[in-house]
């Protein structure tokens, strides 16, 4: 294979991961434990959180931290796996080499 077959891989590599990044901005999950409401889009980024003002005390706060933890790692799960349904549908994303 040339270096210029390999070059125009890249490139096409390249757009679709950026019309996938594109589909998935789109995506988001909302999520809810115990007062704490968390919502992430598809790039991974928190774009909402709600906290129950009764959490916001001094005593209940290694509660909240585990509660934003537990939220947060569970989100990513959820939207890794909307990345791959989403990788799966579409029959142009193609890695070279493990296509």
């Amino acid at each position: 294979m040339s270096l210029f077959s390999k070059l125009n891989q890249i490139k096409d590599l390249r757009q679709q991961g950026k019309t996938l990044q594109n589909q998935l901005s789109q995506e988001s999950v909302t999520l809810e434990k115990q007062g704490v409401i968390l919502t992430m889009d598809g790039n991974q980024k928190i774009t909402q959180l709600e906290i129950n003002p009764e959490l916001l005390v001094a005593e209940k706060k290694s509660k909240l931290e585990e509660l934003l933890k537990d939220l947060h790692n569970e989100a990513i799960g959820k939207i890794q796996r909307l990345m791959v349904e989403k990788m799966r549908a579409n029959k142009d994303f193609k890695i070279p080499g493990l296509s």
